[in-house]
């Protein structure tokens, strides 16, 4: 019986050994096998390289919009001072007044210019009476000298001498007289365009007189607001785009709806040192004067190419610190090509270099495709 029992113990050792034995060798085909898929997958994907997609090169013209800040002036303004040290009499105009040409803005006073305007009448009729006198010896001596013997010709000269002598004292004193008579007229000030009156810094009795000698600031600032100029600093590489009578449309922050047009007029012909840019002047008709001077204003330029040229994606183009190139399929091989790069819209950018119709390009370009490396389409 025991040896019985030690059989059947025995038995069943060595049945869950080899139970054991083929378990682990189970799990390690399965360890093996799965390591191997996952190897040969891996393999797979690392000799499965995506083709660079590829576009024909093609000329074309490039429309684009540059935005660029402006600024809106009056199209005329002038500070008005008085020419003459007086004191303000009487003003006719305030701040906002629309005036014409030519209006009365305000009336000054000055007594010394009483004075001296009667002392050059007064000097006027003097010698107004002296040249008559002069005049009229003259003529006499000149009537007598008709009967021979009675005059001498030295006394006739002499009178004739002193009746221009006479006369140029006359106009002499007639240019006085006027000078003054001038002097009084700008006692009235008066507009020098259409235009409002957007500053006023005098009232009746004050004292003014010229910039700087009796007059700190000006009387009025007038103001031409019925037209405008639009002023804008264009880029160096932007000047070409525009030409005179382009027109161009603007915003500004008042009214931020609505869309403004102007016409290029006059154009610096310089560029400015510091921002190596030109400054460009646009005419604004402003007939309602809802827009006002010094009013900032956000410039839509078209930039509207004249010559075909290509354009390319801007994913084509590689901006490396050392160049900017496109890469170009040449007989299965890539190659590096220099550009220069223009205006640019949607996406989309002019270059200028060494290529022809037809070329063979890379759409997404990137230093990682080697300038001379082979390129297999399969």
């Amino acid at each position: 019986m025991i040896h019985t029992k030690q059989l059947m113990m025995t038995g069943r050792k060595t049945i869950y050994t080899i139970a054991g034995m083929v378990l682990l060798g189970s799990v390690y085909s399965c360890h093996f096998s799965t390591g191997e898929t996952q190897h040969k997958t891996e393999t797979k994907q690392a000799i499965t390289v995506p083709v660079p997609e590829t576009f024909v090169a093609q000329k074309g013209i490039l429309s684009a919009t540059l935005q660029v800040p402006g600024e809106l002036i009056a199209f005329q303004q002038v500070d008005i001072y008085a020419k003459e040290n007086s004191f303000v009499k009487k003003i006719y105009v305030d701040v906002g007044s629309e005036v014409a040409a030519g209006q009365l803005l305000a009336v000054m006073e000055a007594p010394e210019l009483n004075s001296q305007l009667s002392a050059a009448a007064s000097r006027l009729k003097s010698q107004e009476a002296v040249f008559l006198a002069s005049k009229a010896n003259y003529e006499r001596l000149l009537e007598t000298s008709k009967t021979p013997g009675t005059i001498a010709p030295n006394e006739l000269d002499l009178a004739l001498a002193k009746k221009n002598s006479d006369y140029s004292q006359l106009e002499a004193a007639k240019a006085s007289y006027n000078q003054v008579m001038n002097t009084r007229d700008y006692l009235e000030i008066r507009a020098p365009f259409n235009g409002v009156i957007s500053v006023r810094n005098a009232n009746p009795g004050a004292y003014v007189g010229p910039s700087g000698k009796g007059s700190e600031f000006p009387m009025f600032v007038l103001q031409e607001q019925k037209k405008l100029r639009l002023a804008v600093a264009v880029p160096e590489a932007y000047t070409s785009y525009l030409h005179e009578n382009d027109s161009v449309l603007f915003t500004v922050n008042a009214y931020p709806s609505l869309k403004f047009s102007a016409l290029t007029k006059r154009f610096a012909g310089a560029l400015d040192t510091k921002l190596r840019s030109q400054r460009i002047e646009m005419d604004v008709l402003n007939p309602d004067k809802k827009l006002l001077p010094r009013m900032a204003a956000d410039v839509q330029i078209p930039l509207i190419g004249k010559d075909s040229v290509f354009i390319v994606p801007k994913s084509a183009i590689v901006n490396s610190q050392e160049k900017v190139f496109v890469i170009r399929v040449s007989d299965n091989k890539l190659e590096w090509i220099d550009v220069k790069t223009g205006s640019q819209s949607d996406g989309r950018v002019e270059i200028f270099g060494n290529l022809k119709k037809g070329d063979i390009l890379i759409k997404k370009a990137s230093e990682e495709l080697r300038n001379g490396a082979p390129f297999n389409t399969k």
